[in-house]
């Protein structure tokens, strides 16, 4: 039985290797987690636990994660601070990710209006590295105008897949919106129709994306919501994206059931049940970050409950009043046990999403 590396190499994958990593997710029902990182060490965990997971990963930038990952976290949005640190942040996934082992896809998340100048930057910067290497610095880029009409949607997203189908990246759109929020984007008010993605819609988006380049994926809502909440009564319904598929299919008259590659937003915090059924409608992608937060969050107040006598004082503690508690307090030790605490939940998302030992 073929497996990934069968047909490409361990690193930062893109162009017609990303779209052939998709189909093959596709045909052996699996999808790949996104997770959003925000320095290195974060980089470092997800990449380690898909080496132990033996699956390809997504490690994606938002513009203020971006932003964070060069100590401007504090600064107002600034489209030149979110652009080097997503380089950056890029730069660093190219070198290390080779020595995992693994295939890489390099995304940047939501991209509003607002946000364009950030992506702009990015495409710039990776038409450099395109030139250079002949490959993409990032292998996908998000566009999400999903607050605007549908028609301008596309025409907009339709004119970045053409300018980044030059340097073989891969464009993600959204249809419907994602509830909640998430960095700047804050759709947590928005109305519950704005959540679930009309299959006519998708099809159009599909209608006039294909025409320009097969490399495009889209995240079509179907009550999605970033970040998990209390007394959350949105229903998902991937039976929206089934039948997405089912009438691109008998429109276009193709071959295959499944031929729109979706994407999950708001993976956090949703039952295993409805992800896993909306894999058997296409989705390729799941991006989780709020449980990766608090999985972090968690280690590191574990660690500090199970240690707190070493935890008060550089030196001296019950058991003793001169003896030091470096090893205690010492960034390695509790940033460690978080990283801990990471790579289990991801254990579990590997196995959810049916992704393991696929490399």
């Amino acid at each position: 039985m073929s497996k990934c590396l069968d047909f490409i190499k361990p690193g930062v994958i893109s162009g017609n290797n990303l779209i052939k990593l998709f189909s093959y997710a596709r045909e052996k029902n699996f999808a790949i987690p996104a997770i959003n990182c925000i320095n290195t060490d974060l980089i470092n965990i997800v990449l380690e636990s898909a080496y132990l997971n033996s699956s390809p990963v997504i490690i994606q930038f938002s513009s203020s994660g971006s932003s964070f990952f060069i100590g401007k976290e504090k600064c107002p949005f600034n489209s030149k601070n979110s652009v080097i640190g997503s380089v950056l942040g890029a730069y660093y996934v190219h070198k290390i990710s080779k020595y995992y082992g693994v295939p890489v896809i390099l995304h940047t998340d939501h991209c509003c209006r607002k946000l364009l100048p950030w992506i702009d930057g990015l495409i710039l910067e990776s038409k450099k590295f395109f030139k250079k290497n002949g490959k993409p610095l990032f292998s996908s880029h998000m566009i999400d105008l999903s607050k605007e009409d549908i028609k301008y949607n596309v025409k907009t997203c339709s004119l970045y897949l053409k300018e980044i189908s030059k340097i073989n990246a891969v464009l993600e759109i959204e249809l419907g919106c994602t509830g909640g929020e998430e960095d700047i984007i804050d759709n947590s008010k928005i109305s519950n129709s704005f959540l679930y993605t009309n299959p006519e819609d998708v099809c159009f988006a599909y209608e006039n994306l294909i025409k320009i380049s097969k490399n495009f994926t889209i995240a079509a809502s179907f009550g999605n919501i970033h970040g998990v909440h209390g007394g959350n009564k949105i229903e998902l319904k991937p039976e929206i994206l089934m039948k997405s598929q089912k009438h691109i299919k008998n429109k276009f008259d193709l071959k295959f059931k499944n031929n729109v590659n979706f994407v999950f937003h708001g993976g956090s915090g949703c039952k295993k049940s409805k992800i896993q059924e909306s894999i058997d409608y296409g989705v390729v992608k799941v991006n989780f970050d709020t449980d990766i937060q608090w999985a972090n969050w968690k280690g590191i107040l574990d660690f500090y409950k199970k240690n707190k006598i070493f935890l008060k004082t550089q030196f001296g503690n019950s058991k003793s009043r001169i003896k030091s508690n470096k090893k205690y307090y010492d960034p390695r030790s509790w940033i460690r046990n978080g990283k801990n605490y990471i790579a289990r939940k991801l254990d579990s998302i590997f196995e959810m999403l049916n992704c393991k030992n696929k490399l």
